[in-house]
């Protein structure tokens, strides 16, 4: 018993996650980047080293090796629906983005379904998803690694990931046309009376050239609903797109007519309705 009790008692010994952490800033902090293109939602989840005065490309980040595309953790790129990369489609969820960078050729970017690694320890290629290669382009001096988005549009848009005197990019399209329609038919299928959503709708469809024959569907059940400027104009626009010029003349007139004179509105509006009525009888007759 006495040699029990003169044994150090390690158990007691406090573990090590228990040791208190000082609050000191991280060298790579973490980054966040949240862009919606149309109705889908991208975001990028990274950690942001600086350059401190390190040869950075070829020397810290190697030729010829993957790169986590950030420090420490994986950096995660997330899709709230199907896009497409480059032209490559890509399904909806969260990705590990890698990079693999190359002296004198094309880099690669890496989509990689395994989310769970340390950077890129335990990478293994047999888990991408997609690889693209793209061009790295000479850039002004960003001192700590950013990724950002450009050239934002509600189909497509770039995301850039920029450190050092590069940058590289990727394009990133969604189907918003799919997505709204869909949404549109679930919405009216709640409120197949709202004359207003049915304009809405054919006006959206109208303005894009998409479902001609859906869009009139829509628009003559709001005309039927309640006949107002509106839906005729909108009306009338859609014929025109169909070349039906003669009988988008008719439905121009009738808008025009049923418009408050008084309505902001609808006075803002009238001088293009009226240029387009003159453009349409000039096809027309």
């Amino acid at each position: 018993m006495l040699g029990l009790a003169s044994a150090p008692v390690l158990a007691q010994q406090q573990p090590a996650a228990d040791i208190p952490q000082l609050p000191l800033p991280q060298a790579s902090p973490r980054a966040y980047v949240l862009q919606t293109i149309g109705l889908t939602d991208v975001s990028v989840d990274y950690h942001a080293p600086g350059v401190r005065g390190r040869q950075i490309w070829g020397q810290l980040v190697p030729w010829g090796q993957v790169w986590r595309a950030g420090a420490n953790e994986n950096t995660l790129i997330t899709f709230s629906a199907p896009v497409k990369i480059n032209g490559e489609p890509v399904p909806a969820g969260k990705y590990s983005f890698y990079v693999l960078p190359q002296d004198n050729q094309d880099w690669q970017l890496i989509l990689n379904r395994v989310t769970t690694h340390w950077g890129s320890e335990g990478y293994d290629a047999k888990d991408d998803l997609l690889r693209v290669p793209v061009s790295s382009e000479t850039a002004p001096m960003y001192e700590t690694l950013v990724y950002w988005f450009s050239e934002v549009k509600p189909t497509t848009a770039r995301l850039n990931l920029s450190w050092e005197k590069r940058t590289v990019s990727m394009t990133i399209e969604t189907n918003v046309h799919e997505q709204v329609v869909k949404g549109i038919q679930q919405t009216l299928a709640a409120a197949p009376s709202n004359w207003q959503l049915l304009a809405q709708a054919a006006d959206y469809l109208v303005q894009n050239n998409l479902q001609g024959e859906l869009a009139l569907r829509y628009i003559n059940e709001s005309i039927r609903l309640k006949d107002v400027y509106t839906n005729n104009w909108i009306k009338a626009r859609l014929l025109a797109s169909k070349q039906d010029y003669s009988t988008a003349i008719v439905y121009a007139r009738k808008a025009i007519k049923l418009g408050d004179k008084s309505d902001d509105t609808f006075k803002a509006q009238l001088p293009g309705m009226r240029v387009a009525l003159t453009d349409w009888q000039a096809k027309a007759y």
